[in-house]
């Protein structure tokens, strides 16, 4: 009889489960995000989820300012030529051979173990925070929670929302930390999932607000992507499918590999 009762507690756990997922339905405007908030949460929860991250969860809202960057993103259309002078190309060179030189130890450091020259990492830092000037002020779980919701990208930002509540469990997030309109954070604008996998911890936790965190997680996440040492990066050479790793536009990613060469070059 025990294995009967166990059978059964086990089938309407996941009887229970099924309706719960089946409650948190996605939505494509603001009227159902707290529906779905609720239902998410009980989900969460059942998923082993703890009681901070569930609370930093329940105080998120539904962000019309990240539904119109979602929906805007003009730039990524744009020529190469017209993408790069759009992102300031060349003042991102100019002042990444600068910090090359003025970071050289780190540079140094960061290829010896990851096997990532400094002229990606740049253009990266670069491109996406100006080199750690400005690297948002978006409520993050706010944003990943309203992707999560919206119709568009539901499992991506799923995927993305559960891996930023384990983050406030690590003490890596917090209800109120702050990044771009996507839910990236840090110096080189990491998403949540990619901080689980690639986060560098430098000096006693992972924080990417840091210079050397980011760039550690960034060399990191090349390398995780199949970077190898000493081969090129342009496109159709080895190392480019890395870049292509990091950003889905095509125009960022010849960006980025041209930035890069001219970085590293003389």
């Amino acid at each position: 009889m025990n294995w009967l009762k166990a059978g059964l507690v086990s089938a309407l756990a996941f009887v229970f489960m099924a309706s719960v997922a089946e409650a948190a339905k996605c939505g494509n405007t603001s009227a159902g995000f707290e529906k779905w908030e609720m239902a998410f949460a009980t989900e969460a929860k059942a998923n082993g989820i703890k009681p901070k991250a569930i609370s930093s969860l329940m105080a998120t809202s539904y962000s019309k300012g990240t539904i119109r960057a979602d929906r805007g993103q003009y730039n990524f259309k744009l020529s190469l030529n017209a993408f790069m002078v759009k992102r300031g190309a060349s003042g991102i060179i100019a002042r990444s051979r600068s910090l090359k030189k003025s970071n050289a130890a780190l540079f140094a450091m960061l290829e010896k173990r990851y096997g990532v020259p400094p002229g990606p990492l740049l253009a990266i830092w670069g491109m996406e925070t100006s080199f750690g000037g400005f690297t948002g002020n978006q409520n993050t779980l706010s944003a990943v929670a309203t992707l999560a919701y919206d119709c568009r990208r539901t499992e991506f930002f799923t995927e993305q929302l559960y891996a930023a509540l384990k983050l406030v469990d690590r003490g890596v997030l917090s209800a109120s930390s702050k990044g771009a309109m996507h839910g990236e954070v840090g110096q080189t604008h990491f998403l949540p999932k990619n901080i689980l996998f690639y986060g560098a911890d430098g000096n006693g936790g992972v924080n990417l607000n840091s210079k050397a965190d980011a760039l550690a997680s960034t060399a990191k996440f090349l390398a995780g992507h199949g970077w190898v040492e000493d081969a090129g990066y342009q496109p159709g050479q080895t190392n480019f499918e890395a870049i292509q790793g990091w950003n889905a536009a095509t125009v960022y990613q010849k960006a980025i590999a041209i930035m890069g060469k001219k970085i590293d070059g003389p």
